[in-house]
């Protein structure tokens, strides 16, 4: 299992701008994470959802959603950091989203990050982390996306 890196403190993300987070463990993309997620999603393109349709398509088989993949970075970010001592943090949301190759039902992904920017912000602090999902054996990774986090400290 993949170790975080870890700061005591919210205070402590700032100067760690350029730091290397990951990677994290490799996790398998398969049909029944593919159809749950356009279950959720409404999502029922035949290219994430019909195998047999899929094969004769452009991948040879189903690929996971762009979406999917996207979040899963939720998935991998605990993997790559931790921040502890804080009241209360919140998903602030993403920049530069892009999805680069798809991703095969059967693959395996896992996230690798780097820590983009580090602010103080009106009760507390601002980072963003850069988080690439890389496919095991592609050369492209399938998306990179700049998760931006809050974190307000303990009083």
């Amino acid at each position: 299992m993949s170790t975080p890196t870890i700061f005591a403190a919210p205070a402590d993300l700032v100067g760690a701008e350029g730091r290397a987070l990951g990677p994290t463990d490799w996790l398998t993309i398969d049909q029944a994470r593919v159809d749950g997620f356009a279950e959720v999603t409404g999502d029922h393109q035949w290219i994430h959802v019909d195998v047999e349709r899929a094969k004769a398509g452009p991948f040879g088989g189903t690929i996971a959603h762009g979406y999917l993949t996207m979040s899963l970075v939720n998935f991998f970010l605990p993997q790559l950091i931790e921040v502890r001592g804080f009241a209360h943090a919140v998903n602030v949301g993403a920049d530069r989203l892009r999805f680069l190759s798809p991703v095969r039902v059967g693959a395996r992904i896992r996230g690798v990050g780097e820590i983009v920017t580090v602010e103080e912000v009106k009760g507390g602090v601002q980072s963003v982390v850069r988080v690439t999902v890389e496919i095991e054996g592609e050369d492209k990774p399938a998306c990179v996306v700049d998760a931006i986090s809050r974190y307000y400290p303990e009083t």
